[in-house]
């Protein structure tokens, strides 16, 4: 009878630190778009061109997704909790700072604060999932779940960034973080287990790695968001892109090298874990796509408030918590490969809709722009669930950080690159019409891939 009841406890306690977990990670992503809509409510509070507002908009992920690697490797040598901590301490601390700047000065310094708390918090939680669940076949299927939580984030992030922007000041979008951030900090002592360290936790950290992996994808990143401004061209693009490449090319060969490298190079060498990756970051690109073109198609094309373009995509939330609930069974019937290829290609089909009709502001919300809607979300959440198992699946677990920092490096990174590339092919359809091609290769890539 003890056993048994000890037992129920154990598992209660493990889904309300999933629970816990989850909530964070969905809130490091909500937080990436939570400014999206009431940027130009910024802009004109604090007199800001348009080369400011672009830095402003991109400051969170610039900070995330350069020192993702290295928050991995911390993760890992330091056991996971404590680096979920640290990283809590300076993202809850930035979002505190980011709601009383008097300036855009200190809100972009809160704003780049954030990102390196979030760089340290999205790997270690995943460190610490790992150790929720040491059981392979448990930890599969909480990926599973894991994989829907940042496009979740994303589109909560774009729903409650209207709301708020309409009913209060742009400051109130940084409660959620505020709160979220409080109670992790209360409740991970009770909830969440420590991970033992990396037996090679005494080794030197790979300080020349992570130099010059933070110093490469913050510059290309930074090169490539210029580009909203800036011919590609131009020396403002050129110059921190080409600066970022050659950095990462030189990243690349000192990891060959290092004797405990921050991205050993057998990593990506599982052609369904590199596939998995892809699939994570094309997926990110394409969501992220359709919310910053359809938003401005809406509000310019259309004349709809920020409310009503928020509301728009309730539909969209929707479709993708109805499709995250079946992922999980599926992936268990189907296998995470296949379950992926479904997802892209139903999330394909969605956009392809997207590009034949999005643009037309002649033809009704509801027959232009809904199916659409529904059918990418639908495929996405399919989509992010099992490349999250496919990234993930026979990782040991002193590599669990490490998996959790390069797969938020592909979610962070595939919006940058694609969606830059995306919009230099012409109009909005073109480029959905292009990013519906991509999800379709990808598909088709892992449906090929055997295994």
């Amino acid at each position: 009878m003890a056993t048994t009841r000890s037992r129920r406890l154990d598992a209660v306690r493990t889904r309300h630190g999933f629970l816990l977990l989850g909530a964070v990670q969905t809130t490091l992503v909500l937080t990436l778009a939570s400014l999206a809509v009431p940027l130009p409510r910024i802009g004109a509070e604090f007199r800001l061109d348009r080369a400011q507002l672009i830095l402003l908009s991109a400051a969170y992920g610039l900070t995330f997704a350069g020192l993702l690697l290295l928050g991995g490797r911390i993760a890992d040598r330091s056991g996971g909790r404590r680096p979920l901590t640290a990283g809590l301490v300076v993202f809850g601390a930035a979002s505190v700072l980011a709601p009383l700047a008097p300036g855009y000065g200190t809100l972009l310094a809160a704003r780049f604060g954030q990102g390196v708390g979030a760089a340290l918090v999205a790997p270690a939680a995943m460190a610490v999932l790992r150790a929720l669940y040491p059981e392979p076949a448990a930890y599969g299927r909480a990926m599973a779940t894991w994989g829907g939580l940042s496009v979740l984030g994303a589109t909560a992030g774009n729903l409650l960034s209207g709301v708020v922007a309409a009913a209060a000041s742009w400051r109130g979008t940084f409660a959620v973080p505020i709160a979220v951030t409080a109670a992790a900090l209360s409740l991970a002592p009770r909830l969440l287990p420590e991970p033992a360290p990396a037996s090679g936790s005494r080794r030197p950290l790979d300080l020349p790695g992570a130099l010059l992996a933070t110093a490469g994808v913050t510059l290309a990143s930074y090169g490539l968001v210029l580009t909203d401004a800036h011919p590609w061209g131009s020396a403002p693009v050129l110059l921190p892109l080409l600066a970022g490449l050659a950095l990462l090319a030189a990243f690349g060969a000192v990891e060959q090298r290092a004797a405990d490298p921050l991205l050993p190079p057998d990593f990506l060498r599982d052609g369904r874990r590199a596939l998995g990756l892809a699939a994570i970051g094309l997926t990110a690109a394409g969501t992220a796509t359709v919310f910053v073109l359809l938003s401005l198609a809406l509000q310019q094309g259309r004349g709809w408030s920020a409310p009503l373009t928020s509301a728009a995509f309730v539909p969209f939330a929707v479709a993708l918590l109805g499709s995250g609930r079946l992922a999980g069974p599926l992936i268990g019937r189907y296998g995470p490969g296949r379950v992926t290829a479904a997802g892209l290609g139903t999330a394909a089909a969605g956009l392809g809709l997207l590009a034949a009709t999005g643009s037309d502001t002649s033809v009704p919300y509801a027959y232009g722009l809904l199916p659409g809607l529904l059918l990418l979300p639908a495929g996405a959440a399919l989509s992010f669930a099992g490349a999250a198992v496919l990234a993930t699946e026979g990782v040991p677990a002193h590599r669990a950080g490490l998996a959790g920092g390069v797969l938020n490096t592909a979610m962070e990174l595939g919006p940058t690159v694609l969606f830059a590339a995306l919009l230099t092919l012409g109009g909005d359809a073109v480029s959905l019409a292009a990013a519906a091609v991509l999800f379709t290769v990808l598909a088709a890539a892992l449906l090929h891939q055997k295994g």
